[in-house]
């Protein structure tokens, strides 16, 4: 018996079925208008698989009350926030419901089967356009007193700017062409950069100090053996060791190198908030994961 498994975003909704520990049948449709057409394009997918489907697991931006069984806060998609969100789902398509935030879904399944299956506290770091994050305390994800833990973007430097705007390859690129009063992507800048422009060079350097910057905050306060990097830049492979030889230097001047971490890239990248998804189906709703 598989999950149907649910990712909401601002302008797509991913799904697929999670069915003996694998991902398949992948695909998306365009974010409906309201929660009503949300509905029925859930009750469509879902029959569409024409299998067995147990549960139906969802990543979901926004602040989610498990408890309450609601969505708090706000986000693109405006009519998942302040409403009975579980209740309607399970009503509506006759299934048990799980939801989870994105960024905690993503963390979730690093840590269950990526790049922290084998660490016991970990920081998961999202770099995109702006940045988020989830906590790990021995292995569970802390999501704090509001339900904020892991809102790293909002983290602020001495400059009073946050984490979010100044801290991603987006903001760079943007940085780098209000210089040259032309427009270029983070992937324009890292191939500018390899060709040996030297202000391309700076900008991605300055990125890679701030993520460090705010690393030590994290690293300082959390303390976590291991932290994971995700995003779209993560699938650069020097991310990690230019983040950690910045990151190293910045407790050496502190003269507590002795609490450096591992920095590691994410294992699973797009794919993330839909494991993640499903590992939280299975870990909230066990004796249903076991039918």
């Amino acid at each position: 018996m598989g999950l149907a498994v649910f990712d909401i975003g601002g302008t797509a909704v991913k799904h697929g079925v999670w069915e003996n520990d694998n991902l398949i049948e992948l695909n998306s449709f365009p974010t409906p208008a309201s929660f009503e057409e949300l509905l029925e394009k859930f009750q469509q997918v879902i029959q569409g698989y024409g299998k067995k489907i147990g549960g139906v697991a969802i990543s979901s931006p926004g602040a989610v009350d498990s408890e309450k069984r609601t969505i708090l806060g706000i986000s693109a998609v405006d009519y998942l926030h302040q409403r009975p969100i579980f209740d309607e789902l399970e009503d509506y398509l006759g299934l048990p419901v799980t939801i989870e935030n994105d960024a905690n879904c993503a963390g979730i399944a690093e840590v269950e089967l990526g790049a922290g299956k084998h660490s016991q506290h970990m920081a998961f770091v999202v770099l995109g356009t702006g940045v988020g994050g989830a906590i790990f305390i021995d292995r569970k994800l802390y999501k704090g007193a509001n339900l904020f833990g892991g809102e790293f973007g909002l983290m602020k430097s001495m400059s009073n700017q946050t984490f979010s705007q100044n801290g991603t390859l987006v903001k760079a690129a943007k940085f780098y062409s209000a210089q040259i009063d032309k427009q270029v992507t983070g992937k324009d800048l890292y191939q500018l950069s390899e060709a040996g422009n030297e202000l391309a060079k700076s900008y991605l350097d300055a990125m890679y100090q701030t993520i460090a910057n705010n690393l030590y905050t994290i690293q300082v306060t959390l303390n976590p053996e291991l932290i994971v990097l995700g995003g779209g830049v993560s699938r650069r492979p020097e991310l990690a060791n230019e983040v950690s030889s910045r990151l190293k230097k910045l407790l050496k001047d502190e003269q507590v190198e002795e609490i450096m971490p591992e920095v590691r890239c994410c294992e699973f990248h797009n794919d993330a908030n839909l494991i993640g998804a499903a590992m939280n189906f299975q870990l909230t709703l066990p004796s249903v994961s076991d039918k």
